[in-house]
């Protein structure tokens, strides 16, 4: 697998996709929260069906960005309805969903120190396609074309036949980010309720590729034999979509440029240079 998917392993934190909002009015977000937010499918999402409130929303943290980029943390509401109100209130031009704690998060301030602890927070993936940047030839950035968004689809196919098969999850939700890829929730109660310790034990075993942005990123199968089954059915993927994204849309082979960049993520030197001169010719 090919993919370098950043995950968010924090209980605590918030979903925020900070990729930078277009300005939009007061008057155009007021009435966008007055007649398309989907706010009952929203609340039922968040309080799990359930037909009363349960702690699930009602010691949910949100979020809101408001008012030229001021941040609001610590909001959470008492149902549905009192949710609905504080939006048609402040119209905020982004929330974020952050995780249920022992109490409810707007009266964080005056518990004592180590009472108010989070308990759940569904398992959240982040695919970005910047990640694919060092092969994609089509856009760069925050630019994304109908085939480059073909990455997005073998890799939602990856992760999510690893999370069915490999983990037993069933309650998996793929959203669009809002800009430059996709995010998975993973909302089975066993997932809500890991801690940052089985979070992060979750991404090493999805994980084949190491390193930051500045470090040059290397595809390592050798740790596991190259014979695990995840990584086997990840090849097979993988296999399915080459010809036709990289080797039709993405025209890796029309340059040395191009080749180059794709053979970087090889950890094997001999193996680069024995394809760099077999496609020198």
């Amino acid at each position: 697998m090919t993919s370098d998917h950043e995950q968010d392993t924090n209980m605590m934190a918030v979903d925020d996709d900070d990729d930078g909002l277009d300005e939009i009015s007061p008057l155009t977000l007021g009435q966008y929260y007055q007649r398309l937010f989907p706010q009952e499918l929203y609340y039922k999402w968040l309080n799990y069906n359930s037909k009363v409130p349960t702690t699930e929303f009602t010691h949910r943290e949100f979020s809101f960005t408001i008012n030229d980029g001021v941040y609001i943390r610590y909001q959470s509401f008492k149902d549905g309805e009192d949710f609905q109100r504080e939006l048609l209130r402040l119209s905020p031009s982004k929330i974020d969903i952050g995780a249920i704690f022992t109490a409810q998060p707007k009266h964080a301030k005056s518990l004592q120190p180590g009472v108010f602890k989070p308990v759940a927070k569904e398992l959240v993936f982040d695919i970005d396609m910047t990640d694919y940047d060092e092969i994609r030839t089509c856009c760069q950035g925050g630019d994304i074309c109908t085939k480059c968004w073909k990455f997005m689809v073998v890799a939602m196919h990856v992760l999510d036949r690893a999370l069915r098969e490999d983990f037993g999850f069933e309650k998996i939700m793929w959203v669009y980010s809002g800009r430059r890829g996709v995010h998975c929730w993973v909302c089975d109660d066993r997932a809500r309720r890991l801690d940052d310790t089985g979070r992060k034990a979750v991404v090493g075993y999805l994980a084949l590729i190491r390193g930051g942005a500045e470090q040059g990123k290397k595809v390592n199968l050798t740790q596991r034999g190259g014979q695990h089954p995840h990584i086997l059915r990840s090849m097979e993927i993988v296999e399915e979509y080459f010809e036709d994204i990289l080797l039709i849309d993405q025209e890796i082979m029309l340059t040395k440029e191009r080749w180059t960049k794709v053979l970087a993520a090889l950890p094997d030197e001999d193996l680069r240079k024995s394809l760099d001169a077999q496609w020198s010719k």
